[in-house]
């Protein structure tokens, strides 16, 4: 075994691993409104990414969900300035825009008028949450490879597994059709930007997008994806009966956890059931399918560490102990500077650990260069013949 040094190997992290903490932390933004902890996860985000993002086309997205996030900001301020609701008299008010008047049928909600700062910064910080969990899901499809993460599924579920491996590889694809047909346009000196060179990319990513979706369906279907197999009608029914009591009970019981007014019967029970429902019909289903790993994806300490530091993040805020619940969610009245509780700011911090505690991704592979031509030998100094005493009398 070669010595390295006591340095780690470089790997792929298990996909799974990845879209656990993504998910982790995305549960974790939802439970806060602070702006402080909010910015903290996206700087979180853009360190792990940077830091352990391959050099595969999908891992150049991030920058596009930042762009998506700042819109949904954009969009939402402006949609609360426009169709403004809940002011009151103690607001401070900053901009006056013209008010339509709107029937009585439409009470509770105007249109223009009068556009307070608190209004402003709570719309802000709504779509700052939004904006990172968009940025959540948009790390996990920038670190984890989406085709692999198919290939962990249970039998019963490919064929869901390949619509939701493919919807969420579109965004991927088409950052990566954009990124071409630029590089294309700055090679024919396309000087345009902005919405004049829109016409120009647009058209090029479509078609690209089209090709790309015939080549899968090709390749899905000379594969054998969607066959039926040698289930028989009665055993799929049943599986599907099987998967629909199951979700069922699963949404009882979360619902009877929820709900303390609720009876007994729809907590843990109705949980277990449906969670035993939901096995036995993966277990029937699966029987139908049989396929071959090759080069499986091995689970270690670096994937239950990363996985385990994204899901105590968002346990420690779900907590609610340690600290005051009122800090996550600081109120605009009076106006004032949030404070940063130090608790959930050590367990976002804590997320941020996967940057660390996941291996580094595999180098990009270097071309051998061609070599070069050996240039020939310096001609040396031309040297007269010997001439004899006889030659010369």
């Amino acid at each position: 075994m070669p010595d390295t040094g006591g340095r780690r190997l470089p790997r792929t992290l298990h996909p799974v691993a990845w879209w656990i903490w993504a998910l982790a932390l995305a549960t974790a933004v939802s439970r806060t409104n602070n702006p402080l902890l909010l910015l903290l996860v996206l700087a979180v985000l853009g360190y792990v990414v940077t830091s352990r993002r391959t050099e595969a086309p999908w891992a150049r997205g991030f920058v596009y969900y930042l762009y998506l996030a700042l819109a949904v900001i954009a969009i939402r301020v402006v949609f609360r300035a426009v169709f403004g609701t809940g002011i009151t008299p103690h607001d401070h008010f900053i901009l006056q825009l013209p008010e339509i008047p709107t029937p009585d049928w439409y009470a509770g909600i105007r249109i223009g008028g009068p556009v307070s700062l608190e209004a402003l910064l709570s719309a802000v910080t709504e779509g700052l949450r939004l904006a990172c969990m968009l940025c959540c899901i948009g790390a996990a499809n920038t670190l984890a490879n989406p085709k692999r993460a198919l290939r962990v599924l249970p039998g019963a579920l490919y064929e869901l597994g390949v619509a939701v491996t493919v919807s969420i590889s579109v965004a991927p694809q088409l950052v990566q059709s954009a990124q071409r047909v630029n590089r294309a346009r700055r090679l024919r000196a396309g000087r345009t930007k902005g919405f004049r060179a829109l016409r120009s990319i647009v058209v090029p990513v479509l078609e690209d997008a089209l090709e790309r979706s015939l080549r899968l369906a090709a390749a899905m279907d000379s594969r054998g994806y969607g066959r039926a197999g040698s289930a028989t009608p009665a055993s799929r029914r049943l599986t599907g009966v099987l998967m629909l009591l199951g979700m069922c009970g699963l949404c009882a019981g979360a619902y009877g956890l929820l709900d303390p007014t609720a009876p007994r019967l729809l907590g843990l029970p109705a949980m277990g059931l449906g969670a035993l429902l939901c096995l036995g019909g993966l277990r029937l289903g699966g029987r139908r399918v049989t396929r071959t790993t090759y080069r499986p994806d091995p689970w270690r300490l670096a994937e239950w560490a990363v996985a385990g530091c994204g899901v105590l993040s968002a346990v420690i805020l779900f907590g609610n102990t340690g600290f005051d619940p009122a800090e996550l969610n600081p109120s605009l009245y009076p106006l004032g500077w949030p404070a940063l509780p130090v608790l959930p700011a050590a367990a976002i911090l804590l997320a941020g650990a996967a940057g660390v505690l996941s291996p580094p991704p595999a180098p990009r592979p270097i071309p051998p260069s061609a070599p070069r031509p050996t240039p020939p030998p310096a001609p040396g100094p031309t040297t007269a013949p010997a001439v004899s005493r006889e030659e010369v009398t």
